[in-house]
């Protein structure tokens, strides 16, 4: 099932280079995606959304991404939320429902986890949580990379509880934007992906009601179902876009083949050199797919992959984003002088695809994981070593 028709990407892909050159919000394209439905695609059709399964939502996002990648990004940001409702709903686990009504009643869903200089991510939290008398928790601290910042109305953040009897604890909540102590600094100015607008966010007492506290977990590492649901919907779907952004670059190097030689008189595509750079972004991007859609299945299905899951997911980020990466450097090879100009495509979706290596798992913390699922934790730091997803220095 398409949820984006060809006539909405279309019009998104038009906007794309304004948003770009003005560093402007996404507003309009955000308006669409709403009015089709497309922030309720994870959400079951009983709870009124349109019941897409993770990997036909890939598909979709890949799209959006071709179209306009950072609109993908940001929008994406929200799905993830979904994604990680829809995650624990499927395997039994109610406690982020009220995520799925939301996102039907037409809620946006920010992502407010990463602090500067906290290399522990999903670990531990600078962030302050102050447990109020009728359940609910107060929130001081400053969440950077915060999406959708002009336009969220829900922000899914964590601190940590340091006060309760059994503290400390790291306390995820869901915060109302109408909720007094949260100022949003108009900060962000980016090589790439500026339709995100994903500015810093600071919380001076920010209020989470009793009954949008869905998790108290201890500090480190955990095998709570939310931390590989977080994981998995957010490695998978940064994944589908940085696929997408690469489809769009193959796309574009096969049409700057067809400029003509003045010297033999022939096009761009009789070149063996050319022919060779093309073969080799479409082989990157071929090798890339399966993958992608192999682990979003299994997500669908439940299958149990264990402790392997973090090896496997941060493994599908980084070759997502690396590929795209080599697909951009061969599509701006073959269409040469043009490919450097920053108000063409393929300049704007060089400097959007830059933004891969700040996503986590960075590329020291995905070879940290694999080697210790493959190899067990190294005997010289036991302590600092999971087999889930690693401490890492990227937001």
């Amino acid at each position: 099932m398409r949820m984006l028709t060809d006539d909405l990407l279309a019009r998104v892909h038009s906007r794309a280079p304004g948003y770009d050159r003005d560093n402007a919000f996404f507003a309009e394209d955000l308006a669409e995606l709403a009015s089709a439905g497309y922030l309720a695609a994870l959400v079951p059709t009983e709870m009124g959304g349109s019941g897409l399964t993770l990997r036909e939502l890939v598909r979709e996002q890949a799209a959006l991404a071709h179209a306009a990648p950072a609109t993908a990004l940001a929008v994406g940001m929200h799905l993830i939320w979904t994604g990680v409702a829809k995650t624990l709903r499927d395997r039994g686990d109610d406690s982020l429902d009220f995520v799925l009504r939301d996102a039907a009643a037409g809620e946006l869903f920010a992502f407010a986890i990463s602090e500067a200089g906290n290399d522990e991510v999903l670990f531990g939290s600078r962030t302050v949580a102050v447990p109020l008398p009728d359940g609910g928790y107060a929130f001081t601290g400053t969440k950077v990379f915060t999406s959708l910042s002009p336009a969220w109305t829900r922000l899914a953040t964590f601190g940590l509880d340091t006060d309760s009897p059994d503290a400390p604890k790291l306390v995820h909540a869901v915060i109302a934007r109408d909720s007094p102590g949260i100022t949003v600094l108009d900060d962000w100015d980016t090589v790439g992906m500026r339709a995100t607008q994903s500015r810093t966010t600071v919380l001076a007492g920010a209020t989470a009601i009793a009954s949008r506290v869905h998790r108290r977990l201890d500090p480190g590492p955990s095998a709570d179902p939310l931390v590989l649901a977080i994981f998995a919907n957010f490695e998978i779907l940064i994944a589908a876009v940085y696929a997408g952004i690469g489809d769009r670059a193959l796309e574009l190097a096969v049409a700057a083949t067809s400029r003509v030689s003045r010297r033999t008189g022939g096009t761009a595509a009789d070149d063996p050199m050319v022919r060779w750079k093309v073969a080799d972004a479409a082989m990157t991007q071929d090798a890339l797919w399966p993958r992608l859609d192999a682990l979003a299945a299994d997500l669908d299905a439940r299958v149990d992959h264990g402790d392997q899951w973090f090896r496997k997911l941060v493994g599908l980020k980084l070759q997502a984003t690396q590929s795209a990466r080599s697909v951009l450097d061969q599509a701006i090879a073959v269409a040469g002088g043009s490919g450097y100009s920053n108000t063409g495509e393929l300049g704007r979706l060089y400097r959007d695809v830059l933004a891969g290596g700040f996503h986590p798992s960075n590329v020291d913390s995905v070879h940290r994981t694999v080697a210790t699922a493959v190899l067990g934790p190294p005997t010289d730091t036991p302590t600092d070593t999971q087999p889930g997803p690693t401490r890492q220095d990227t937001p």
